[in-house]
């Protein structure tokens, strides 16, 4: 197939873009340039998705890979231009899009934020406001947008938290990093606690099994295909790294009463019994619990979790970041004040 890539020199688009071309694809990339893609053997179109699409005028691709699409006009732009060019549309989207995550195995029926494309033209037209305070909202508007453009030709994706090499959240590397150091390391919440993630090789090869089949709909992507607790997650890393981390378990309400911030200063942790926000009414225990079974049932599977960390590992081992440069994850100043903490009323 010809392929276009809307993205496709970070993250996923990069890992789906060495993927397609393993299954001798032929590839295009669609991007501001700015970030390397670093791979042989494709086209690079330049453009911008904020207003510049020439490059993609008066050409034909059998499938599009959207990983970028995030502000709603842009996605609506982009699909009007493509709508008469492409067969077949994937969309990624995420696991955001959804009201709450208070019920537990929910599905891709359940409610999603709603907004007007009026209203996020108007927030989204300062690229330096808050837009990521709408990130569900938008994306679930991008969903509608895509899917009134081109019905029936649309896969959209709603991700969980990915995980691979060239990982620019952060979260996962932070977990490797920290393990692989050793000492003492602060995890949060019970080590039951369940966590889903999913290796972007994996999500890459199921859509592109999708898109060769010109398979459409709504799907939930995340993983693993059974409940992964945080303490695996954990003795993974600390495998795969060979590493002599102490693990020290700290309590919900310890790390909420030290004013310790969810999923940013804390990667993959989502209080289990008190609410997210003032105002959430309810825990968010359905967080790591998202009903992926349709996208399995359809061919999603998964490598064994500890390929993937040894990916993330090698490439980890690449970057030397300073303590102030990582996007996520706790201070060592800080961790170390809470585990002295921990320690003397323990």
């Amino acid at each position: 197939m010809k392929i276009l890539v809307l993205g496709g020199s970070r993250f996923l688009g990069k890992t789906f873009v060495e993927e397609a071309l393993k299954r001798n694809h032929e590839m295009t990339i669609f991007n501001r340039g700015i970030q390397s893609p670093g791979i042989k053997d494709i086209e690079v179109l330049y453009g911008n998705r904020f207003g510049d699409l020439k490059a993609l005028q008066n050409r034909y691709w059998d499938a599009v890979l959207d990983t970028s699409g995030f502000i709603p006009y842009t996605v609506q732009n982009t699909t009007n231009l493509l709508k008469d060019r492409v067969k077949h549309y994937t969309f990624i989207s995420s696991i955001s899009v959804y009201q709450d995550w208070i019920q537990e195995n929910l599905d891709e029926n359940y409610p999603v934020l709603e907004m007007s494309l009026e209203e996020a033209n108007k927030l989204s037209m300062d690229a330096d406001g808050p837009i990521y305070t709408y990130y569900g909202h938008f994306k679930a508007l991008c969903e509608q947008i895509a899917e009134e453009n081109m019905p029936g030709r649309v896969l959209n994706v709603r991700a969980g938290q990915l995980i691979g090499p060239n990982d620019y959240t952060d979260r996962v590397p932070y977990w490797v990093n920290r393990i692989a150091k050793g000492g003492k390391v602060l995890v949060p919440g019970n080590p039951n606690r369940r966590v889903q993630l999913i290796d972007n090789k994996d999500l890459s090869n199921w859509i592109l099994d999708m898109a060769e089949k010109d398979s459409a709909g709504t799907f939930n992507a995340t993983g693993p295909d059974y409940p992964l607790t945080i303490k695996e997650f954990v003795d993974t890393c600390v495998k795969v790294t060979n590493s002599n981390a102490e693990v020290v378990w700290a309590e919900e309400k310890f790390l909420l009463n030290q004013k310790v911030a969810p999923w940013t200063e804390m990667p993959l942790w989502v209080p289990e019994n008190s609410p997210l926000s003032p105002e959430s009414s309810e825990p968010w225990k359905g967080a790591f619990s998202i009903n992926v079974e349709k996208a399995i049932q359809s061919g999603l599977s998964f490598r064994p979790l500890k390929e993937s960390i040894a990916d993330i590992f090698e490439w980890e081992k690449t970057r030397q970041l300073t303590d102030e440069e990582w996007k996520a994850g706790m201070r060592a100043d800080k961790e170390k004040e809470l585990l002295n903490l921990l320690a003397s009323i323990s």
